[in-house]
């Protein structure tokens, strides 16, 4: 039988997730088998992120069980498992009605993220809530900047890419397109670097909505239709819906 570190099986299925390959990575996860304890946490953890990532890309409801699952195999404080439930809570909040005490949760999530790329990361969160579920966009705008620093400081490619994606919304809101397509470009880049395929196709899909606000239609068109036949292939329902509307 061949033999792999858990840790490596986690890359390779993180790299499947981010491309969109949810249920190949689920697949590789549950057929890999450890009899060491921390190995079964860390795949059991990894399970509940493509299925919590699957989720929010595909409006389903695959994480309850591993997020179950996950909390009989990791430690019960571990702020990875807590991050996982916050985002899939907030997921239920933006998509469906709900959300359990999401600002006390997020604001604790903070407090203790054991290193600063975690505080990033909870920061982000906290503007996406604050933003899309509150509507209190220059609360959020004050946590997508704090992201952005805390990513660059660690160098999280995933980190800065989102808080400027969401800065170069509120900098388009704004009436800011040049500035908007500072961050918006750069955010592209690096998801793309990092082989994050459903929110470059999100940010592309945003980049086509900055050139029909210059006045470009054509090629606004052009990449949508582009972007709409990826998110077609991966079935992810709100960009195929708002790409729609900019082909139309």
């Amino acid at each position: 039988m061949s033999q792999l570190a858990a840790i490596e099986v986690v890359t390779a299925a993180t790299h499947l997730m981010r491309a969109g390959q949810w249920a190949a990575a689920t697949d590789l996860l549950t057929a890999t088998t450890t009899d060491d304890p921390a190995e079964r946490a860390l795949l059991a953890l990894a399970r509940a992120e493509v299925a919590v990532d699957h989720d929010f890309g595909q409006q389903t409801n695959h994480a309850a069980a591993t997020l179950e699952a996950a909390l009989a195999a990791v430690p019960g404080d571990s702020w990875d498992l807590a991050i996982l439930k916050f985002r899939q809570d907030y997921a239920s909040a933006l998509f469906r009605s709900g959300g359990k005490n999401l600002r006390e949760r997020v604001l604790t999530l903070i407090e203790e993220a054991p290193d600063d790329g975690r505080r990033g990361t909870a920061n982000l969160w906290a503007g996406a809530m604050a933003d899309n579920v509150y509507e209190q966009p220059a609360e959020a705008i004050e946590y997508y900047q704090t992201a952005l620093e805390l990513g660059e400081k660690c160098d999280d490619e995933w980190l800065i890419a989102m808080a400027l994606r969401h800065l170069g919304y509120h900098a388009h809101a704004a009436g800011d397109l040049a500035l908007a397509r500072t961050q918006w470009e750069r955010s592209t880049e690096l998801l793309q670097n990092a082989g994050y395929l459903r929110p470059t196709l999100a940010q592309q899909a945003m980049l086509a909505v900055l050139l029909r606000d210059e006045g470009d239609a054509a090629g606004s068109r052009a990449l949508a239709t582009e972007v709409n036949r990826w998110a077609r292939q991966l079935g992810i329902p709100f960009i195929i819906q708002e790409t729609a509307e900019l082909i139309a």
